[in-house]
């Protein structure tokens, strides 16, 4: 077990409080400038950019500091705990959190009108204390050249949403407990790897190993190159583009069968190639290779007839399948943890976990964390009645959704991939393919719509960034109840933060006017005409697609059988779960191009050269965030658009 040799260093200093204090409303700021008004979202891949450049400027600063005076300097776990706390403020504040949460909570009462019937169907059951349904207020809110310090704008926003930070504290309260029971058994006896936050680890080592490498220049050479003259391009057309971001080749698939896989895109992210190197050969071949099989399942379907089946291949009735066969799996594996849990709990072992190991360098005692979870819950299904979700749904609900957390923390832990959206395989989609709509009542329908904030996509999902910040206070050794802390405190400040400069925002320039890109007000339109859909067309459970799902259980269960009984079996499971999703409709060929280097790499140069390649890869990394950073704050300053590095 991998156990502190000395006393825990302090991450949660006056220091690193105050800085984190006062970089959160300059992140939130940055974000919504980027994602709500200029559409280009660094919070949908991982590390997340905004936060390692500042943490890049940080460590500068900070060594800087420690030249002058040790005593004013920041250590690195000031730094990583800056680190943590900004990856959760992110999360919350991002194109699949609170960005949705806040156009949900006026959007039917503003746009309400006698076509879509919103005013009939559900306008009077959506809860009062948590939207805003006062006209005045929300003329502001969409027309602009407003202010939301005026005491009925105020008045008005105030409740809905203080119960709605209260919501999010709980939820991820609740993940906080699940990562805690979950961290020794994957940190400590599985021993992943945690490939995302290497690269934060190696830019705030104190040795400053990951900088006097040349090898790391070089990578970060080549990507700020690749920047510098696509940023060039932009401003001045007629000089050279080097093609990495993502375009279409649809193009050269316009005759049958071929136009039958849909869209087709190619890149070369260079940060992306270069987090990448560190994700499992078997994954990155695994990754491009379900991705065609899945382009092949179209067209055979187109083939062979299988256009009257409007969503065939279900790929995410089979990716959901996937994910639970993975989860099993992956529970399996850990079965002995998890029964020395239960006899933990129920008193027959006192204090320990097992022989030799204790819960005190845990967080929380493994206890307190169960009672979290129990309370937590508890919390969750009150608050979800209240809105009118019906009572047998909301077991299954949070169930479904805590199972797919803990599937996207895992697959974080093990294998680092970059994104991880799981549109439509959400808890909402399934019950509805289960049970239909039919047997769900209105308070289920809206209260399905209202949760959709966290639902729409895991992209930026926190339980991983958790898990990952447990992680870092393994490795260096930084108090991990301060590490707890520092995330609740991001969580609650975040929240609140976010909520500010979103009202803010749109109270100055208005949702509708023009100024912010098409999400202020399309989260609105999509989830609410959706509601309208379900509720004006009826439907019965989906038996075929309760089918797919179970092929999806299947096919997970013999892939993980054969990489358990041949160590040469090539492909992943997770590669056929993320096959259709969003994430790796943009990355698979740069998934490609650094699954062919790093065989070759380890083809002809073994351990030991593909060891020394690793900074060269993470400074391709680092040197894309970096200027591509850079750029966005350009845009901002300059209140335009320059080249954007993602997506």
């Amino acid at each position: 077990m991998n156990r502190p040799l000395h006393k825990p260093y302090n991450g949660l200093t006056a220091k690193s409080l105050l800085i984190a204090v006062f970089i959160f409303p300059v992140n939130v700021f940055w974000i919504i400038q980027l994602e709500v008004v200029r559409y280009t979202h660094p919070t949908l891949v991982h590390p997340l950019s905004n936060v390692i450049f500042i943490v890049f400027w940080l460590v500068i600063v900070g060594y800087s500091l420690k030249i002058i005076s040790p005593k004013i300097g920041l250590t690195s776990q000031e730094i990583l705990t800056v680190y943590i706390m900004l990856c959760v403020v992110s999360s919350l504040c991002s194109h699949d959190m609170i960005e949705i949460l806040v156009t949900l909570m006026g959007h039917p009462f503003r746009f309400a009108t006698s076509e879509n019937e919103w005013r009939a169907l559900f306008w009077r059951q959506l809860p009062e204390w948590l939207v805003v349904n006062d006209e005045k207020v929300l003329k502001g809110y969409y027309e602009g050249a407003s202010s939301l310090y005026v005491k009925e704008n105020l008045t008005a926003w105030i409740i809905p949403s203080l119960w709605w930070i209260i919501f999010i504290f709980v939820l991820l309260t609740v993940m906080l407990c699940i990562n805690i029971i979950l961290r020794i058994q994957w940190t400590e006896r599985e021993r992943l790897t945690y490939p995302i936050i290497q690269l934060a680890l190696e830019v705030t080592d104190q040795k400053l190993t990951f900088f006097r490498n040349r090898l790391m220049w070089f990578g970060f050479a080549l990507a700020s190159l690749i920047s510098i003259l696509n940023l060039l391009n932009s401003i001045f057309p007629e000089l050279p583009y080097i093609p990495v971001k993502r375009q279409s080749i649809n193009q050269y698939f316009t005759s049958r069968p071929w136009n039958a896989m849909g869209g087709v895109r190619v890149a070369f992210y260079p940060f992306v190639i270069g987090i990448s190197f560190l994700i499992p050969l078997d994954l990155l071949f695994s990754c491009w290779f379900f991705y065609w099989l899945y382009k092949t399942e179209l067209m055979i379907g187109k083939i062979i007839g299988m256009s009257n089946l409007p969503r065939f291949p279900y790929a995410n009735e089979q990716g959901f399948g996937a994910y639970i066969g993975l989860l099993v799996f992956t529970f399996w594996a850990g079965r002995s943890h998890f029964k020395n849990l239960l006899h933990h709990f129920s008193n027959l072992h006192h204090a320990k976990i097992e022989e030799g190991n204790d819960n005190n360098n845990e967080p929380i005692p493994y206890r307190l964390a169960f009672l979290g979870i129990i309370i937590g819950l508890a919390f969750l299904t009150i608050f979800s009645y209240k809105i009118g979700m019906a009572l047998w749904v909301i077991p299954i609900f949070f169930a479904i959704y805590f199972l797919l957390s803990i599937m996207i923390a895992r697959l974080r832990a093990e294998l680092g991939f970059l994104v991880h959206d799981l549109h439509r395989i959400d808890p909402h989609s399934m019950i509805i393919t289960g049970v239909g709509t039919r047997r769900l009542d209105t308070g289920t329908l809206i209260t399905f719509s209202v949760y959709m904030f966290f639902n729409r996509a895991y992209r930026a999902h926190p339980m991983p960034q958790q898990l990952e910040a447990l992680k870092i206070s393994s490795v260096q050794n930084i108090n991990p109840k301060q590490v707890a802390i520092s995330i609740l405190v991001a969580t609650f400040m975040g929240s609140i933060v976010t909520f500010w400069l979103l009202l803010d925002n749109y109270y100055r320039h208005g949702a509708e006017s023009g100024y912010y890109g098409p999400w202020a007000l399309g989260f609105g339109r999509q989830v609410y005409n959706q509601l309208a859909g379900w509720m004006n067309y009826q439907q019965d459970n989906d038996l075929l697609g309760m089918s797919f799902a179970g092929i999806g259980l299947g096919l997970t269960s013999a892939l993980m059988i054969l990489r358990a009984r041949f160590l040469w079996w090539p492909l992943h499971p997770l590669g056929y779960a993320m096959a259709n999703s969003w994430g790796m409709s943009n990355l698979w060929s740069c998934l490609l191009v650094v699954w062919l280097i790093k065989f070759l790499i380890l083809r002809h140069g073994g351990l030991k050269l593909y060891r020394r390649a690793i900074p060269f890869f993470l400074g391709m990394a680092l040197g894309d965030y970096i200027f591509g950073g850079t750029w966005s704050i350009g845009s901002i300053l300059t209140n335009t658009t320059l080249y954007q590095f993602w997506p």
